[in-house]
């Protein structure tokens, strides 16, 4: 008897299937999919933002992975800038996530990547949430929503150079663009 275990996603479409079999009601994983703390490994993550103008409408698009699994997400922001974004790709992304996961996020924005990598959300949190030159940091709303998401997994946060060979990271830059393209 197999059992499928399903994870859904906010707009309730089925992002993640494991299978589980159970011989003599002893459960034995076809695959091994969660690590010994509960995560669940291998999840990838695309993501890109893009705005029509700097301020003007925006929109962002997310690539989901998981072995065989891809789903795509994509929202509009009507006044908006790029920063907030790729920020809101992201954050969207994790979101859909409905169990821990140890995520592998790739983008092309240095200002999402740098941050976690050279450390400037530690600085910033430690400042109060001003920059070195004592300004309040930019879309403190947003880096605040992200860092609650991402304490529910284990992120590692990956740079990848935009509009270049990158499938998934041009297939986000169109998702983005193509949401600006239909509020216009």
């Amino acid at each position: 008897m197999f059992e499928q275990h399903l994870l859904y996603s906010q707009k309730g479409g089925v992002f993640l299937l494991l299978l589980r079999k159970f011989a003599r009601g002893v459960g034995v994983f076809l695959t091994k999919a969660l690590n010994d703390e509960g995560y669940l490994a291998g999840v990838q993550i695309y993501t890109d933002g893009a705005c029509s103008g700097n301020p003007g409408p925006g929109g962002w698009g997310a690539v989901l992975m998981f072995g065989p699994h891809k789903r795509e997400i994509s929202g509009f922001e009507a006044n908006t800038t790029n920063n907030r974004m790729e920020l809101l790709a992201a954050i969207c992304a994790l979101e859909a996530l409905t169990k821990p996961c140890i995520v592998d996020l790739y983008s092309d924005s240095a200002y999402l990547v740098n941050a976690w990598k050279q450390g400037w959300l530690a600085g910033w949190q430690r400042n109060g949430w001003q920059t070195s030159k004592k300004q309040p940091v930019e879309n403190q709303d947003l880096w605040q929503r992200l860092l609650a998401v991402s304490k529910k997994h284990r992120v590692t946060w990956h740079k990848v150079k935009g509009h270049a060979d990158n499938q998934w990271n041009n297939r986000c830059d169109e998702l983005a663009v193509a949401e600006v393209k239909s509020h216009s």
